[in-house]
């Protein structure tokens, strides 16, 4: 408790500062803060992501007629996959620009005025997608597409980083996974609505690409009432008044008990030397103490993509239709794949404060190796032993498990993390570039891999996962109980920081 704190403060407040309520941190805006940006801002990344598989065939003879009717232009098969594969992409390209511009508008607007950018451009490519079948355009449905790969760019730069900045040491991994499990709860959304009793029929696809906008509409607004993130007031702006307002509103306690938060702050103030213009992607990729932070957090982005996520997902319904079950069934249960995403995010609440970033990440990666070759062994013999479809399921099931444990929602957050307050947005940037970049790759990689090897594929994805997990046991130190300076310290000399993380921190 500050020395210049009345004895009438002191005996209101005395309770907060010993209790583990006040350690804990849990305030009504920190909840709100985790509810109102997962809700509106993550969860439509993941409905994004992959909402338009159901409805492809429907949309591409809408392109096709809308050219015939504009343009007097009939497309072949040929370019109209063509033109179908630039609406899918031009996704992840709005989300590889958006990681870069994150960088920027974090520091310029500040971490919350920059979240409600990310709304704004979702909402906008909500109406597009809305609007673009009565307007017979498919210049709208790119459009949208673009804007709402911007604002899902943006969003996996900047809110990570807000919520962490928000959210006290002992709940910086909680509040973490909120985006993530955000993500991962888009993502099974948008697999329910596509389902044919819902907003599966053939006219119905512009309300299901466009739906999750009254979501982000209803958040919008609460936005505007949470609290900016002290850290950047404090360490990047130099407002110092204010920050503490803000971070007394955020607690729900008077400055005079936040001494050890305010300590926190001067620390990364002495340890950053950040300005508002200081640290560009550039100069962070430059800077040699950043070297190893920055190589992990975009190892573990991409990382993330080419743990061969989307190939399990895209193999699963093949493996539960040989399994015996119907294609209707199948579909039910790749949801149920996705229900299970949506879990472990939810345990990993509870798990991170308990166990540390590094353990459960490292035995994530590593089981997921195993899983991979597994998988691949077993798909091989999958039309000759009749039982090793159920353990194709099996294995399905494994996978998507142990990857919500670590490698799903650990990537999103740790740069927050391994970067002081200065050179975070610019991390946080490449960070998010990384998973962007690892999607696009995957994306366009896979189908060339799926046809000329099939299941061995999932051999290449082991052997990728089996190099980050190697990366990641010799150079990722545990972050928890660290302030982001003592990381980068850790992490100062590069890769020849080996043997000081080896004499600090204890393996898996």
């Amino acid at each position: 408790m500050g020395s210049t704190a009345s004895s009438e403060i002191t005996t209101e407040h005395q309770h907060l500062t010993t209790s583990h309520d006040y350690k804990g941190g849990w305030s009504f805006y920190l909840v709100l803060a985790g509810i109102v940006t997962t809700l509106g801002s993550s969860l439509p990344v993941g409905y994004n992501i992959g909402v338009v598989n159901t409805p492809a065939d429907v949309i591409k003879s809408f392109c096709n007629e809308s050219f015939i009717t504009r343009y007097d232009v009939v497309l072949d098969e040929k370019w109209l996959n063509v033109l179908w594969s630039f609406v899918v992409s031009i996704f992840i390209v709005g989300g590889c620009t958006g990681s870069i511009l994150g960088a920027v508008l974090a520091n310029s607007l500040g971490r919350k005025m920059a979240t409600v950018v990310t709304s704004v451009l979702s909402v906008a490519g909500g109406l597009l997608f809305l609007l673009c079948q009565k307007a017979n355009s498919v210049e709208m449905l790119i459009l949208g597409r673009l804007l709402v790969g911007l604002s899902g760019g943006l969003t996996t730069s900047i809110v990570p980083m807000y919520l962490t900045e928000l959210a006290p040491a002992a709940l910086t991994g909680a509040m973490g996974v909120a985006c993530p499990m955000g993500v991962n709860v888009g993502v099974l959304v948008g697999q329910v609505m596509g389902l044919d009793f819902i907003l599966g029929r053939a006219e119905d696809w512009p309300y299901l690409l466009s739906v999750y906008a009254l979501l982000v509409i209803i958040c919008l607004p609460l936005l505007f009432i949470l609290p900016e993130s002290p850290k950047y007031l404090f360490v990047v702006k130099k407002n110092e008044e204010r920050a503490l307002k803000e971070l007394s509103r955020l607690r729900g306690v008077s400055p005079s008990v936040l001494s050890e938060d305010i300590e926190v702050l001067r620390e990364e103030v002495r340890g950053s030397q950040a300005t508002s213009s200081a640290w560009s992607m550039l100069r962070v990729l430059r800077d040699p103490r950043l070297r190893l932070p920055l190589l992990l957090a975009c190892t573990m982005q991409a990382g993330q993509q080419t743990s061969g996520i989307n190939a399990v997902f895209y193999y699963s319904q093949t493996i539960f239709k040989q399994a015996g079950l119907s294609a209707q069934n199948s579909q039910y249960a790749t949801i149920g794949c996705g229900f299970i995403n949506v879990c472990t995010a939810v345990l990993m609440l509870k798990l991170l404060p308990r166990f540390g970033r590094r353990p459960l990440l490292l035995l994530s990666v590593f089981t997921a190796a195993v899983i991979l070759a597994a998988l691949a062994a077993c798909m091989r013999f999958m039309n000759v032993v009749s039982w090793m479809p159920y353990v194709c399921m099996i294995a399905v099931l494994s996978y998507v498990l142990v990857y919500g444990f670590g490698l799903g929602p650990i990537p999103y957050f740790i740069a927050s993390e391994i970067f002081e307050v200065g050179p975070r947005p610019a991390g946080m940037a490449w960070g998010s570039l990384a998973n962007w970049g690892g999607n696009f790759l995957v994306g366009m990689s896979f189908p060339s891999m799926r046809e000329a090897i099939g299941p061995y594929s999932f051999l290449v994805f082991s052997g990728v996962t089996a190099v980050l997990f190697v990366f990641q046991k010799i150079y990722f130190p545990e972050t928890r109980g660290k302030t982001p300076t003592q990381v980068t310290q850790l992490c100062s000399r590069g890769l020849q920081s080996k043997p000081l993380l080896a004499s600090h921190l204890s393996g898996v």
